[in-house]
């Protein structure tokens, strides 16, 4: 199994959205499907690809715009997966309405991730990635561990020398602080970060540039 990982940023605000898949097999999955999903469809029918799920970090709305066109864009909808603990943010529309925006309707969530659970591109196949879970931003955030990409799908946790922010209902600045150490600073310094929104950045770079650290 060979993987590639695509980013396109897309939304108003803006936002990192991934496609995870395998050249082999045509089978991929869109993390954090932000605004604009036609986009997402689109680049993934460009590469051959097939999508199978839909992963997301955490239950903000510009994190998930997007998921119930891409999901409904399937017979049947793909699955979406979500914390348990964001459920409160996803069935509010991830809170789109403080923020003066809407989002289309949203399916229901059908795989409920866990710490340390691990993820296939399609059922039957090898795992391909690690469920951290990392509250902090967010009471469910996960992240999605890409061992052999040496990459770290981080949503809102960490970005390239800044952290999420905390000030939203259930965000904590301890937790979080704590989430990193934990769950991010742990994996080898060479391990890219890949985060919801800006540049990606390095394990081993926010350990020494990142000031909140």
């Amino acid at each position: 199994m060979t993987l590639e990982i695509i980013r396109l940023t897309l939304g108003p605000l803006p936002n990192n959205v991934y496609l995870l898949g395998d050249p082999d097999t045509g089978d991929a999955v869109v993390i954090d499907p932000s605004y604009e999903a036609q986009a997402v469809l689109d680049r993934a029918e460009e590469k051959g690809w097939t999508l199978r799920g839909v992963w997301l970090t955490h239950g903000h709305f510009d994190h998930l715009a997007g998921a119930g066109v891409i999901a409904n864009a399937f017979t049947p909808p793909l699955a979406v997966g979500l914390h348990p603990a964001d459920l409160a943010w996803y069935e509010n529309d991830g809170g789109a309405a403080k923020f003066g925006m809407a989002i289309p309707a949203l399916p229901e969530i059908d795989l409920y991730f866990e710490d340390g659970m691990q993820l296939c591109l399609q059922e039957g196949q090898a795992p391909v990635a690690e469920v951290r879970h990392a509250p902090g931003h967010s009471a469910g955030h996960v992240m999605f561990y890409i061992e052999s990409l040496g990459a770290l799908v981080c949503g809102d946790v960490i970005f390239r020398q800044g952290i999420g922010r905390t000030d939203l209902e259930d965000g904590d600045l301890l937790t979080l602080l704590e989430s990193i150490r934990t769950q991010v600073l742990t994996l080898p310094d060479e391990t890219r970060l890949l985060p919801g929104h800006g540049p990606g950045s390095t394990v081993g770079y926010e350990r020494v540039n990142n000031p909140f650290l």
